[in-house]
């Protein structure tokens, strides 16, 4: 089990409107990522009769997120961005991430929440999923 606290989606939103940079958003977009049982890749992508998983081992690389973070403030219309990442041994239902992106008009902010979270997924996070069958008896 994480022992990370998930930050307050209520405070990230109260500091990003104080915050200078964030002057120009006209909105803010929030993704808050978890632990499904059907998290498994293959579900995901169509199969079914898959065993559920009970959680995930969940690390990233920080140099690569904060390159993600710098690439999507450099789309046009974006001038917030701020990252939060889960790590260690996750269950299901437990805050894997939490993403807030601010900027000008929504078709940009929804580009760049898409674009960042996928770039997140796809390049900067390491997991390994924990099928139900290892899970029991821990």
């Amino acid at each position: 089990m994480s022992t990370r606290t998930t930050p307050s989606a209520d405070e990230w939103l109260r500091e990003a409107k104080q915050d200078p940079s964030a002057a120009q958003c006209g909105m803010f977009l929030l993704h808050n990522g978890i632990v499904r049982q059907s998290a498994r890749e293959e579900v995901r992508n169509g199969a079914q009769g898959l065993p559920p998983v009970v959680g995930m081992h969940f690390s990233y690389d920080a140099e690569k997120v904060s390159a993600a973070k710098n690439k999507a403030l450099a789309m046009p219309g974006i001038f917030y961005v701020r990252i939060w990442l889960n790590e260690g041994v996750l269950s299901v239902g437990e805050d894997i991430m939490l993403v807030l992106v601010g900027g000008d008009i929504r078709p940009h902010v929804v580009d760049a929440l898409q674009a960042l979270v996928g770039e997140l997924k796809n390049h900067c996070v390491i997991e390994k999923e924990i099928p139900s069958s290892e899970g029991q008896g821990a």
